[in-house]
Formats: C-alpha cells, sequence, structure tokens
C-alpha cells in the first residue's frame, strides 16, 4: 500500500511539473533560473522513488520555491504534496486543512497496520463531508 502511495504523489508532482513547463513555455518566468529549478524538480521526481525519506527535504524545498517563486501558479500546487512534504510546506495550509490532513493520515496507517484496502480520494472527501469546517 505504501507504494499506492507514493505512486501517487509521483503523479501530482508530474502534474504539477507539466504546469510549470507550460509556465516556462509562455515565458511568464525568466528562463535561465526556471530552467534551473526544472532541472532540480527532476532530480526530485528521480530520487524519490528510490529513497523516499531522503528526499523529503529537497521536496519541501522545491514545493516552497513554486509557491514563493511562481505566485500565479500556488493555487495549482496540490494540497496533498503540501501534507506529504510536510516541514515548511505546512505553513501553506490553513489549521484546518492541517486537521483534516492529519485525521486521513491517521486512518491511512490504520488501514495499513490492518491490512485493509484505503482510498486516500474516497476516505478524504468523507472527512470533508463530516467536518463543516473543512468546507471553504
Amino acid at each position: 500500500m505504501a507504494n499506492l502511495h507514493l505512486e501517487y504523489h509521483l503523479q501530482l508532482l508530474q502534474h504539477l511539473r507539466t504546469i510549470l513547463v507550460a509556465l516556462g513555455e509562455a515565458e511568464q518566468v525568466p528562463e535561465e533560473s526556471h530552467a534551473l529549478f526544472l532541472e532540480r524538480f527532476d532530480e526530485l521526481l528521480t530520487l524519490l522513488p528510490q529513497d523516499p525519506l531522503e528526499s523529503q527535504y529537497l521536496g519541501q524545498d522545491l514545493l516552497c520555491q513554486v509557491i514563493q517563486r511562481y505566485p500565479q501558479i500556488a493555487h495549482l500546487v496540490p494540497r496533498d504534496l503540501l501534507w506529504f512534504f510536510a516541514g515548511d510546506c505546512l505553513h501553506f495550509m490553513p489549521d484546518d486543512e492541517l486537521d483534516l490532513y492529519q485525521a486521513l493520515e491517521e486512518r491511512r496507517h490504520e488501514a495499513e497496520q490492518n491490512d485493509e484496502p484505503f482510498d486516500w480520494h474516497q476516505e478524504k472527501q468523507l472527512l470533508s463531508l463530516r467536518d463543516p469546517s473543512g468546507e471553504h
């Protein structure tokens, strides 16, 4: 199950990379520094499946940079990635959202320990419906 969880986040990172490439192609960012940033982003995509724990800091750094360097796309950064990399990324999430993700993570770990299937999206929707503060 942990591999599915990692694979899901790799897909989100690929999606975010697509957005970043489009941003560069639209010439909305300085080309040279953007190319270097994409190289580091690609490094994360390579390293994450090989060593998820060692990649945490690079992931945190890059996601924080996406939000700070590219504020025009900050709203497109998947919230699941902020939670996944944690650390400084959590500063970009409000308390009610942190509570939702904490509950979701606890459910995921419980399901893993009991060898039960776990659907991240379905559980996230269920928790959001139960918690009226999760509505925006």
